[in-house]
This record gives C-alpha cells, sequence and structure tokens, in this order.
C-alpha cells in the first residue's frame, strides 16, 4: 500500500517529530511515499528542491499513486488544505488527523467535509489508535 502523509511545512514545524514518530508507525501498513514531512532538519522555508513547480510536480504524483492519504491538519496549512482537495478529487481514502489547541480550530473546508475521515486526538496514543482503526476499516 502506498501511504501519502500531509503535515505543515510552510505554514509551521511545531509538529515535526509528532509527524517523524506517525510516519514510522505508518510504516507498518505500507510505504510513505512523504518521510521528509517528518525530516527534523526540514524548516518552514520548505525544501531546497529544484523549484516550487518541481515540488508541486512530485506532490501530485504522489497523491495519485497514493492507496491512501493520512493527514494531521492541526497546524493550518495551504499546502495540506490543497492536497485534501486535490485527494479527494482523486477519490483517496483520507484521514485528518486533528488535535484541540487553544486560538486554533480546524477548517470548515475540512471539518464539514464528508467525503474526508476527521479524528480528533489529545495524545499520540489516540493518534495511533486512530491510524489503526482507520487501516482496519479498509480491509
Amino acid at each position: 500500500m502506498k501511504i501519502y502523509f500531509a503535515g505543515s511545512i510552510r505554514g509551521g514545524r511545531d509538529d515535526k517529530e509528532l509527524y517523524l514518530q506517525l510516519i514510522q508507525h505508518l510504516t507498518q501498513y505500507g510505504q510513505v511515499l512523504t518521510e521528509h514531512v517528518g525530516n527534523g532538519n526540514l524548516t518552514e522555508f520548505g525544501e531546497d528542491g529544484p523549484s516550487d513547480e518541481w515540488i508541486y510536480n512530485r506532490d501530485m504524483d504522489w497523491v495519485r499513486q497514493s492507496d491512501v492519504v493520512i493527514a494531521e491538519v492541526s497546524t493550518p496549512s495551504l499546502g495540506v488544505g490543497y492536497e485534501i482537495g486535490k485527494a479527494e478529487d482523486m477519490n483517496k481514502k483520507m484521514l485528518c488527523l486533528y488535535r484541540e489547541q487553544q486560538n486554533k480550530r480546524l477548517s470548515a473546508m475540512i471539518r464539514g467535509n464528508s467525503n474526508v475521515k476527521i479524528a480528533r486526538y489529545e495524545t499520540f496514543e489516540d493518534a495511533i489508535s486512530h491510524i489503526d482503526s482507520f487501516f482496519e476499516s479498509l480491509k
């Protein structure tokens, strides 16, 4: 199974350690195409790819290749929202993990979308439980 993991890069890297842990857990279910999202050296300035167009084309190719999309949406990110929208257009199965935070609310465009499974969590263990249930439901 090919997994597209989406998490904030240019929108903020406060959760980069969490992304890495989630990606490590996801590898038991298949190939995570976007392991770089958990890279601790990646900053909010993003990647040093050849160009933004190159990054866009690569990421859209990965979304097309993926069987499922797992997105951590606690840190608002235009890119993650865009990826979710494109994945929806491609009829991908999606799980969005969301942790309640003071002064932050999940976008109504994500929360109100019936094609996206939203899973609220408080702890890493809660997030893992939601991921495991999501993959179990795909069997």
